[in-house]
């Protein structure tokens, strides 16, 4: 793109404070802009202005025939404990095969916890205070050592984090993982936009931007080259999270047992809503495909719904913990699917000139990357406890923040050792490394090897802590 192509992008779509800006440019600038915008896909942004600007964009979409799907429901029964060890066994074997890999979606910052870095290096753990990036890799670590094999990690980064992402694993050795075996690749950006329609610039350079949400990782994942790498090398799953939720089990081989045993190509794990107020997405058949619907989606009758023992109807909430089959999300990119775009309306504080900074409306374009899940031919849905797997990092403070996932990572180990018969008195903090036991059965063979007095030596000291 030459100036005259600029000029008429800009014209195009009404950005000419822009062009007046470009002008007022020393020649080394004005070459960087250009470089900068065509980056960019500016048709894309102005399409969807022109789509959420319609009074209808901001109705509820109406769903003809809505029902709960058939979910794996929490192991009671003998039977569904059967199923339940008959899965992990299946997902063992994956395992073990060399067939799974670990993608962690961690392409924003910390700004809404106060933390100005990748939230994946916001230190969490109750004791040890470890990143949240630490915990995962001693998790994928300890799992390498049980099944005595290598499993990838691939980061989803984002244009803002990827730099200190990338220095931050090489300060710390990448946590004693392979790292010939940790990726990290950057998802897609798209300009934010005023609601009157107007680019505005984060810097003489560069126009504001925001990633394009996490369902640009399976484009991103593709375009990087790293989906063809893994098929070539045998891998089949992907195990999929966000960075923000300490308590997932990273390639849960119970949930790779059930993804196998459905021959499914996306996988869901799903908690109970905490109440019909919770901003949680639902996951729903919709029509006869199974989905996520995000709560601001859904009608009001929909989120209120009780069934006749007064529970909540419509229960499923999303984890945002997913499986993947490679071939799948190959697939769908050789077939240029596209997934809808969302509208993220957010106020910002923005310099209009020196010394001056105002807080403006700003929309930001977004994909989810559950939107896939209708996509697929053949889906399976688990539930999980909610103590034992989800407590997301999302808030400074109240719910679903460090205190709170704190507080649930505590309570998770305690539990541990009362099921073993140990009393932890509730002032004392317990934290459990993974490279000790990442799950509760490895627990309980472990701690079997702890004399009595050396447990309630760790209790004297006010703090227990097993790595």
């Amino acid at each position: 793109m030459d100036e005259n192509g600029l000029f008429e992008v800009l014209k195009r779509y009404g950005q000419y404070h822009l062009i007046e800006h470009y002008r007022g440019l020393e020649e080394k600038k004005k070459e960087e802009f250009i470089k900068n915008i065509e980056k960019l896909d500016l048709e894309l942004v102005f399409k969807l202005y022109n789509h959420f600007s319609t009074p209808e964009s901001d109705k509820p979409r109406k769903y003809s025939n809505i029902k709960n799907s058939n979910i794996i429901g929490l192991h009671k029964t003998a039977e569904e404990l059967r199923m339940k060890h008959l899965a992990k066994k299946r997902g063992e074997e994956l395992i073990r095969q060399g067939k799974v890999a670990v993608l962690i979606v961690a392409g924003g910052q910390g700004s809404r916890l106060g933390f100005d870095y990748p939230k994946g290096m916001f230190p969490i753990s109750p004791v040890k205070e470890k990143p949240l990036f630490q915990l995962f890799a001693e998790q994928i670590r300890a799992m390498e050592i049980k099944y005595q094999r290598r499993i990838p990690l691939l980061i989803m980064t984002s244009e803002e984090n990827h730099k200190t992402t990338v220095e931050f694993f090489e300060s710390v050795d990448f946590y004693n993982l392979d790292r010939e075996n940790v990726f990290f690749f950057e998802q897609n950006m798209l300009p934010s936009i005023t609601p009157k329609g107007r680019l505005i610039r984060s810097s003489d350079t560069s126009l504001y931007v925001n990633p394009d949400g996490h369902g640009g990782s399976l484009k991103a994942l593709y375009g990087s080259g790293l989906l063809s790498r893994l098929l070539s090398l045998g891998y089949e799953e992907l195990f999929y999270c966000q960075v923000d939720n300490p308590l997932v089990k990273i390639a849960d081989p119970v949930f790779i047992g059930y993804h196998m045993m459905h021959n499914a190509e996306v996988s869901t794990k799903v908690v109970r809503k905490r109440s019909p107020e919770e901003k949680v997405g639902l996951y729903l058949n919709v029509d006869g495909k199974d989905r996520i619907i995000e709560y601001s989606d859904l009608e009001e009758e929909y989120n209120d719904a009780r069934d006749e023992k007064g529970d909540i109807l419509y229960w499923a909430g999303n984890t945002a913990i997913h499986i993947f089959s490679l071939e799948f999300i190959m697939d769908l990119n050789k077939n240029g699917f596209a997934l809808p775009y969302h509208c993220a309306r957010k106020k910002i504080e923005y310099p209009l000139r020196k010394n001056l900074i105002r807080t403006i409306d700003i929309w930001k374009f977004e994909t989810f990357v559950f939107d896939a899940i209708p996509l697929a031919k053949r889906t399976c849905c688990m539930e999980v406890k909610r103590e034992e797997e989800f407590s997301p990092v999302k808030n400074k403070e109240g719910l679903d923040s460090p205190i709170t996932a704190k507080k649930d990572m505590i309570n998770l180990y305690r539990s541990w050792f009362e099921k073993a018969g140990i009393f932890i008195p509730e002032h004392v903090p317990v934290e459990i490394s993974p490279l000790f036991a990442f799950e509760e059965e490895d627990f309980m063979e472990k701690i079997m090897d702890f004399s009595k007095e050396e447990i309630e030596d760790m209790i004297g000291q006010g703090i227990i802590y097993l790595g």
